[in-house]
């Protein structure tokens, strides 16, 4: 609804798109239709469950005011009022139920609106204690009551004195159902046994109750088992006269009650249009249930178990069956390893997801995952590690020539790293020269040796040398052969030692003359 006033200042347009996109001929058509606008309505999605609202902005001294919305128990004819803050719910308690709208909330960090009631309970009746405000309201930012928490009961503190009593709510006939507030709604007809839990020992605990009834069966159970701990009240045939609080109180005074609140309420029938899905349906009166299945391959998305409360609703929406799907890995930071590749993925129920890994690194975990019944992968994706070499062995009596290399990691080597060898002194390499670590994790080659050589002395003057060669083996002699005319002065013969020197000089040829 769009409201125009000719005398007024005008409001620039309000921030708007066509058709999610905020186009130049849209953006200059909006601007000449709000130009003379002085009120806009919309419906406004107000609260975590998306509640509509009817909304509106003014248009007051060229600026737009608001919003300002009508309270949702009043969109006839309800006044438009300012939104007052919200009130977020830092932390539940995990022994609390925390319901809003019929909606079971799970976990922390929702944002509730001005006027929002919370119904709360303690998850097991009977076994914990509330204390505290069981409706807290959101009011302007704040919760009108701090949450309720729940005080365990002699069942959890071992029959302590000072614990509030357990009592434990049996039916052997007939229905009922535990409301979001944590009242016992029963349909009449019913029979009920509530039970005090209480050492006998230490003396008999007491029942009292709210009903307008006169009396009711109470005792020490029978059964040998039970008669020393299970004080019983008994309800037979429940009646809406049996309203009330029952309350059983220790020979200290301490006490624990159940609100009971008998009603004939049915609700009403279960209506199911998803796919896939089925339902067992126990009956639609208080406290009856329905149980909803989807096939393998499918999950129930919402409350498979459904309560029909006093309300006459039941206790959740109808679910549907959704197909079971894995979180997905090739969005954008589902994979933490950065070196992993990913050959196949499919995410849907018994779907695998294949990996290997980028060059250099090798895959530590199982090469292929499946996407399970219960939504998750079979197991964490697998990691890609460097592939690296051990630090080559160094021959003796040599060294490295290239001691360091791209990818060097303590002492190991990456992929593709070359190191090269070389030989000190009177040492000769044999071998490979050079070697490259592969991806198999070893190097390309063993690594080689030095061994020791002597070296070449070349020929005497007037003479020659036998053996000829560029290098000699330890063990090796020379002998010196003269040219004729000429005769060496020593018969001993040099020999190549093992650390790569001659024995003695190469012997010299002399002319006979000089003998």
């Amino acid at each position: 609804m769009l409201i125009i006033d000719f005398t007024m200042e005008s409001c620039p347009p309000p921030s708007l798109a066509l058709n999610g996109t905020q186009t130049e001929e849209g953006d200059i058509r909006i601007r000449n239709e709000y130009r003379l606008i002085r009120e806009v309505k919309f419906s406004g999605a107000i609260g975590p469950l998306g509640e509509k609202r009817l909304c509106k902005i003014k248009c007051i001294g060229g600026q737009w005011v608001g919003p300002l919305c009508v309270n949702e128990d009043e969109q006839e004819n309800g006044r438009f009022q300012p939104l007052f803050r919200s009130c977020k719910l830092e932390y539940i308690n995990p022994h609390l139920v925390v319901t809003f709208r019929n909606v079971s909330i799970q976990t922390a960090g929702w944002v509730f609106p001005h006027g929002a009631k919370l119904q709360i309970r303690c998850r097991e009746l009977g076994l914990y204690k509330p204390v505290g405000m069981a409706t807290p309201r959101c009011q302007n930012g704040a919760w009108s009551h701090k949450l309720p928490s729940c005080v365990p009961t002699t069942l959890l503190t071992n029959f302590t004195e000072d614990a509030p009593p357990t009592i434990l709510i049996k039916i052997p006939s007939g229905s009922a159902s535990i409301e979001p507030t944590g009242l016992l709604a029963v349909f009449p007809g019913s029979t009920l046994h509530l039970e005090c839990l209480f050492s006998r020992r230490l003396g008999s605990p007491d029942w009292t109750w709210t009903s307008p009834l006169g009396q009711y069966l109470t005792g020490w159970a029978i059964a040998s088992e039970e008669r020393d701990w299970k004080y019983r009240l008994s309800i037979y045939y429940a009646k809406p006269q049996d309203s009330g609080t029952f309350t059983c109180s220790t020979p200290r005074g301490v006490t624990n009650s159940i609100s009971l609140h008998v009603a004939a309420v049915h609700c009403g029938p279960i209506s199911v249009s998803s796919m896939h899905l089925t339902v067992r349906v126990e009956g639609t009166r208080l406290g009856h249930t329905a149980i909803f299945q989807c096939p393998i391959g499918f999950k129930v998305n919402g409350n498979a178990n459904l309560t029909c409360q006093a309300s006459g609703k039941w206790s959740s929406s109808v679910p549907s069956c959704e197909p079971v799907r894995c979180p997905s890995l090739v969005t954008p930071g589902a994979l933490e390893e950065p070196h992993v590749k990913i050959l196949e993925h499919n995410c849907s129920y018994g779907g695998r997801a294949l990996f290997n890994c980028a060059w250099g690194y090798q895959l530590v975990g199982p090469p292929g995952i499946e996407c399970e019944l219960d939504g998750n992968w079979s197991s964490p994706v697998p990691k890609c590690l460097p592939i690296q070499c051990p630090p080559p062995v160094i021959p003796v009596n040599g060294h490295l020539i290239q001691s360091e290399s791209a990818g060097m990691d303590g002492g190991r080597y990456a992929v593709g790293s070359l190191v090269q060898f070389a030989c000190r002194g009177a040492h000769v390499l044999e071998g490979e020269p050079s070697i490259i670590c592969t991806e198999t994790g070893y190097w390309s080659h063993p690594p080689p040796f030095c061994k020791p050589r002597c070296p070449y002395l070349g020929e005497p003057e007037n003479g020659a040398v036998v053996p000829s060669k560029f290098a000699y083996e330890p063990g090796d002699e020379l002998q010196v052969i003269c040219n004729p005319g000429f005769e060496s002065r020593l018969e001993a013969r040099p020999k190549c030692l093992a650390d790569g020197r001659w024995s003695m000089p190469l012997p010299q040829c002399t002319i006979y003359s000089e003998i």
